[in-house]
């Protein structure tokens, strides 16, 4: 019991020290990733806080399997470096004893991965989804930045304003190219004031000039103005609401078996068994030999976390296009997985060697002189 307690007590610290590295690691690499989106209007500047927090939300599953892997390997590790794995053995334990306390020290993380990856993840990317959606159907007022050129909702009009004189309400050097109803027109005005009209919201323009030609057609059409109104439209653009697969609840996956939604939801539920077998590989990898560099079997480890994760997103891929079914995915990889990680520790348990158990059995016969 008391080296029970104190192998959970060194991967509870272990755990809690790798996770906030990797968050940390995480939240600076997602900030940078938001801030880029941002600048190229797929999400409002002042949401960036938001969308990074979904973001690191959503890659928590990840991060507390990794975290858990790990943890399970350093502390393993340093316990066969120290020789503290030789008390273990000595007092008739073996390799296969060490899932007991193991898998009590995961399954809380095993919990909050399935709760995150069921429920959790869904949410998230369906509140990345409301941002980024939101921002795209802001109207024309909202659109128009100091000297940027912006398209308006419908793609119909270009604004461009060079500065602001008073918040959004006004700007000087006004521009407007638009294409409406068969007819291209030019607009270009030294000021331009918001005003709300009972006809709806206008752009009063002030002291500009009007170029207007019919689309086909060489005619052009000049005008000089001291006032001019435009009407901005305030009203959301018309688009077509369609989910991605990845915002829709679990449930939904479930009863509608389509297969993008079946590889939506083999990863999702490969989160979880990955979270476990993680947990027997670790135990399989830990073995280290004293005389060899430390971070040999760390580096392997990192390797194999690297492997598993890529097959899951190719798996995805390979269900939501019909090449691969959902069942014979599952047990292919985790099920493999699960097999070759069992296999690893019972050898070790053992304590077999590939050489003895692959060289030839002979007999030796002694000859009494």
């Amino acid at each position: 019991m008391l080296f029970q307690s104190s192998l959970r007590k060194e991967l509870s610290r272990s755990f809690g020290a790798t996770l906030v590295v990797l968050v940390t690691v995480v939240m600076t690499m997602t900030l940078i990733r938001t801030l880029g989106q941002a600048s190229r209007g797929n999400f409002n500047p002042s949401d960036v806080t938001q969308v990074m927090g979904y973001t690191v939300l959503a890659y928590m599953p990840t991060l507390l399997t990794m975290s858990m892997f790990i943890a399970v390997i350093a502390s393993l590790s340093r316990m066969y470096r120290d020789s503290e794995m030789v008390i273990w053995f000595c007092s008739g334990k073996g390799v296969l004893a060490l899932i007991g306390p193991l898998m009590r020290f995961a399954w809380p993380i095993f919990t909050v991965v399935a709760t995150l990856a069921l429920f959790v993840l869904p949410w998230t990317n369906q509140r990345i989804e409301d941002l980024k959606v939101q921002y795209e159907r802001r109207g024309d007022l909202e659109r128009i930045e100091p000297g940027q050129f912006q398209e308006s909702g419908n793609g119909a009009r270009v604004f461009f304003v060079e500065k602001n004189t008073s918040g959004q309400a006004s700007g000087t050097n006004v521009f407007i190219a638009s294409t409406e109803r068969g007819k291209e027109s030019v607009t270009s005005a030294q000021s331009g004031r918001v005003e709300m009209l009972p006809q709806g919201q206008f752009l009063m323009l002030k002291n500009g000039q009007r170029l207007e030609s019919v689309i086909g057609t060489t005619d052009l059409k000049i005008s000089e103005f001291e006032v001019y109104g435009s009407r901005i439209s305030s009203s959301l653009p018309n688009v077509v609401d369609v989910s991605p697969v990845n915002t829709l609840p679990t449930a939904d996956l479930i009863k509608n078996l389509t297969p993008n939604g079946l590889g939506e939801l083999s990863w999702r539920l490969g989160l979880m068994f990955a979270a476990f077998n993680f947990v027997l590989i670790g135990v399989a990898v830990s073995s280290v030999n004293p005389r060899v560099n430390k971070s040999v079997n760390l580096i392997f480890a990192l390797f194999t976390f690297v492997v598993y994760y890529n097959l899951l997103n190719l798996g995805q891929n390979w269900i939501a296009s019909g090449k691969l079914g959902l069942m014979a995915y599952m047990l292919a990889l985790h099920g493999s997985v699960f097999i070759l990680a069992t296999l690893a520790l019972i050898k070790g348990h053992h304590n077999w060697r590939w050489q003895n158990l692959l060289a030839p059995k002979t007999n030796t016969q002694k000859v009494a002189l």
